[in-house]
C-alpha cells in the first residue's frame, strides 16, 4: 500500500463521525487498487493510478464526501446531480456508502476507464439553465423595444441580465436594476456595453 502520511494527519483532524468513513473509503481504494498512490489534490486526498486521478474524498464540519474523477462514467449518470458532493451525496456514516463489495467493483471499473484512457467529458463552459425571473419578464415585456432586443440576445447575454437583476441584495436596488435593464435594452445595450469595444 503506498500511503502518504499527510492523508494520515488530514484524517486525523476530522471529526469522530468522518474518520471510520474516510478509514473505510482508504481501505477500499486500496484493497481493488494496490498500485494506486496517495496524493494531497485541492488540499483533498486523492488516489492516483497511472499517473491519473481516480478518486478522492474530503471531509467537512457535518459530512464527508467521495468521488471518482470519471464520475459518471463510473457510476452512471443518475448520479451527476451529486457531483458537487461526490457520487455518493453527504456521507455522515458508514450507513451511505454501497457494500464494500460494489464500492471495490466500481474503483475497478474506473482503473479500467484509465487503462483504456478514457477521459471525463468536461464541459467547462457549460452552465445550468435559467429561467427569466417573472417581475423582470414583465417590465421587458412592458417595453416592446425592449423585449426585441432581450429575446433577439443570445442565453449568455439574457444571463448576465438575468444574474444582475437577481444578485440584488435589497427591494429597492432589484427596482433600480429592473428600471435600468429595460432602459438598457430599449436602446439595444447588452448589460457590459460599457467595456465592449466600438
Amino acid at each position: 500500500m503506498k500511503t502518504d502520511p499527510r492523508i494520515d494527519a488530514y484524517i486525523a483532524r476530522k471529526a469522530d463521525f468522518a474518520r471510520p468513513i474516510l478509514d473505510h473509503l482508504r481501505a477500499v481504494v486500496h484493497a481493488a487498487c494496490p498500485d494506486c498512490e496517495e496524493t494531497l489534490k485541492w488540499s483533498s486526498p486523492s488516489f492516483m493510478y497511472k499517473g491519473k486521478i481516480l478518486a478522492g474524498f474530503a471531509a467537512f464540519n457535518a459530512h464527508a464526501t467521495f468521488g471518482f474523477w470519471s464520475g459518471s462514467l463510473v457510476v452512471g449518470k443518475e448520479n451527476e446531480q451529486l457531483s458537487g458532493m461526490g457520487q455518493f451525496g453527504r456521507l455522515t456514516s458508514l450507513d451511505d456508502l454501497p457494500p464494500r463489495a460494489e464500492l471495490e467493483a466500481l474503483v475497478r471499473k474506473a482503473m479500467k476507464l484509465v487503462d483504456e484512457g478514457v477521459k471525463p467529458v468536461r464541459d467547462k463552459h457549460k452552465k445550468e439553465p435559467f429561467t427569466v425571473p417573472q417581475d423582470l419578464r414583465a417590465a421587458i415585456d412592458a417595453s416592446p423595444a425592449a423585449a426585441a432586443t432581450f429575446d433577439g440576445f443570445p442565453p449568455s447575454a439574457q444571463r448576465d441580465y438575468v444574474d444582475w437583476v437577481a444578485g440584488a441584495k435589497r427591494e429597492e436596488t432589484r427596482t433600480k436594476r429592473l428600471v435600468q435593464t429595460v432602459e438598457w435594452l430599449a436602446e439595444g445595450k447588452r448589460r457590459n456595453w460599457k467595456y465592449e469595444s466600438c
